[in-house]
């Protein structure tokens, strides 16, 4: 699922801003696995892909790229410029929490479901790194 949040509020305690919200996995325990794409490009500059999973274990890098204008999600959504997710960024959050920040408050939006092959191909790129923290990949296999 790809949400649009206004005013998410970091796990690192960044001030918030509105961001996209990725949910890979969400389990009985309220706990989500999400990912907040950017715009970012810290891609190194001899990798050259337009679109899909990056993955250099050798160099401690992992990234899925978004190809600008290629759709993503069920409903014909995608992104107007290149967006990328980065294995070590990829996070835990409190369901709880979010629920109540965003979904009881209404300050959210769906903006679609992402095609379960670009969702197959997202995972199973975080499940081939080396970046992405372990607790992650056993909760995402």
């Amino acid at each position: 699922m790809l949400l649009y949040c206004k005013n998410f509020q970091f796990n690192n305690g960044n001030l918030p801003k509105d961001k996209y919200f990725i949910v890979l996995k969400r389990d009985k325990n309220h706990l989500i696995i999400g990912s907040l794409p950017t715009r970012t490009n810290k891609i190194p500059s001899f990798i050259d892909i337009e679109h899909g999973c990056i993955n250099k274990d050798d160099r401690c890098f992992n990234c899925y790229l978004f190809k600008e204008k290629r759709v993503i999600c069920d409903n014909g959504f995608y992104f107007d410029l290149p967006t990328f997710i980065y294995g070590d960024e990829i996070e835990t959050y409190d369901g709880l929490i979010i629920d109540a920040n965003y979904i009881l408050n209404q300050s959210y939006t769906i903006e679609g479901k992402l095609t379960s092959e670009e969702f197959t191909n997202l995972i199973n790129c975080i499940l081939k790194s080396s970046s992405v923290k372990k607790r992650i990949q056993k909760a995402l296999s």
